[in-house]
């Protein structure tokens, strides 16, 4: 499963891109209004760190606007990947890019008749938001098993991307889901690290060989 980011922060970015675990990155609007950059600088400046996919969400409600949004997006760099709403007209626009090899990723998927569609309109990516499912009462990860079924019937080439992901078992639950990407925060990614078994194990090992008075440098 591959891993991408949910964020616009430079220096987390910076700092976890160095694990060449970071496969991908997701923006949208509300994260880039709350870092407080410009659009285009910041989708630069992503791509020119993060070779892999870069998700740039277009603004425009109609499908014509949406395309020349895109193609403005486009422009920044050769891995940004085309965000749209999974509207009737963001399909519209979905099944133009896509016609011209533009990659896309139809976001904001709540149920599995939506993602049936995108897939249709040749999505690159499905976005389906797991976490606002859970909100309301719902079983956000059902979805995922329900869109992994019906693209595995028809052969869909377009990737499952969970999103909205909350927590650490989000990821786990959409990996054995058969998501094709997770798309998370930096905090629960670092969170992906940490065991308390292993900050126990990792404590008592390195008493142990402090006690030696050994050192395997020297």
């Amino acid at each position: 499963m591959q891993i991408f980011l949910d964020t616009a922060d430079m220096d987390a970015l910076k700092k976890f891109s160095r694990t060449g675990l970071i496969d991908g990155v997701t923006t949208n609007p509300s994260i880039i209004a709350h870092s407080g950059r410009d659009l285009k600088k910041t989708i630069g400046a992503i791509c020119a760190l993060i070779k892999g996919p870069v998700s740039a969400e277009v603004a425009a409600c109609t499908a014509d606007h949406m395309i020349h949004e895109a193609k403005v997006l486009r422009a920044i760099a050769e891995n940004v990947v085309i965000k749209i709403p999974l509207t009737p007209e963001g399909l519209l626009a979905c099944a133009a890019l896509s016609a011209e090899n533009i990659e896309t990723n139809v976001t904001l998927c709540f149920s599995a008749n939506q993602a049936l569609l995108a897939a249709k309109a040749g999505a690159t990516y499905i976005s389906p938001f797991i976490g606002r499912l859970d909100d309301l009462g719902q079983d956000g990860m059902e979805l995922i098993h329900d869109i992994r079924d019906i693209y595995d019937n028809y052969g869909f080439a377009t990737q499952i991307l969970a999103a909205s992901i909350r927590s650490t078992a989000h990821v786990k639950q959409s990996a054995m889901a058969g998501a094709d990407v997770v798309t998370i925060p930096p905090k629960i990614f670092e969170q992906l690290y940490h065991h308390p078994l292993t900050d126990k194990g990792l404590a008592a090992f390195e008493k142990d060989w402090a006690g030696t008075g050994q050192s395997i440098i020297e």
